[in-house]
C-alpha cells in the first residue's frame, strides 16, 4: 500500500518536525503600533478582574468570588464576540468559550450557594452532600 495520496503527497505526518503551527492566541488584539500590554488587553482585562476578585475575597468572600466568576464569563463573551483576542485565545473558539463559561458559571453558582445564608438553595445538591458525607 502506498503512502502517497492522489495529489502526490503523503497523508502521514513527517518523521521529523520542521515547523510548528502558530498558536491560536498568537495574533494581536491591537496593531503593532501599540505597546505590548495594550495589544493583549483582553487577557489583561480577565486577569485583572480575577486579581481584583482575589483581593476583594480577603474582605468579603462572596463578592470576591462573584467578581472572579464574572471575569471568566466576560472572557467567554469576549472570545465569542471579538475576532481577535490575543493570548486569551488558547484553544479553538468553541473550546475556549465553553471552558471560560463553565468555570465562570460554576464559580458564580458556588459563590451564591456559599454558607452562611446562601442566596441560592438547590435541594438536590444538599441531598447529595448529605449522602456522600453522611451524618
Amino acid at each position: 500500500m502506498s503512502d502517497v495520496g492522489a495529489g502526490g503527497t503523503s497523508r502521514r505526518f513527517p518523521a521529523v518536525t520542521r515547523d510548528t503551527a502558530r498558536p491560536e492566541g498568537g495574533r494581536r488584539a491591537m496593531g503593532a503600533g501599540h505597546a505590548a500590554p495594550y495589544r493583549q488587553w483582553p487577557l489583561l482585562a480577565v486577569c485583572g478582574g480575577v486579581l481584583v476578585g482575589l483581593l476583594v475575597t480577603v474582605a468579603e468572600f462572596r463578592t470576591g468570588t462573584l467578581i472572579i466568576g464574572l471575569s471568566l464569563l466576560a472572557g467567554a463573551v469576549m472570545r465569542r464576540l471579538m475576532p481577535s483576542v490575543g493570548m486569551l485565545a488558547v484553544r479553538s473558539p468553541f473550546t475556549d468559550m465553553v471552558t471560560y463559561g463553565v468555570l465562570g458559571l460554576s464559580i458564580v453558582m458556588l459563590a451564591m450557594m456559599a454558607q452562611p445564608d446562601p442566596w441560592v438553595k438547590i435541594p438536590v445538591l444538599e441531598k447529595i452532600v448529605h449522602f456522600v458525607v453522611g451524618r
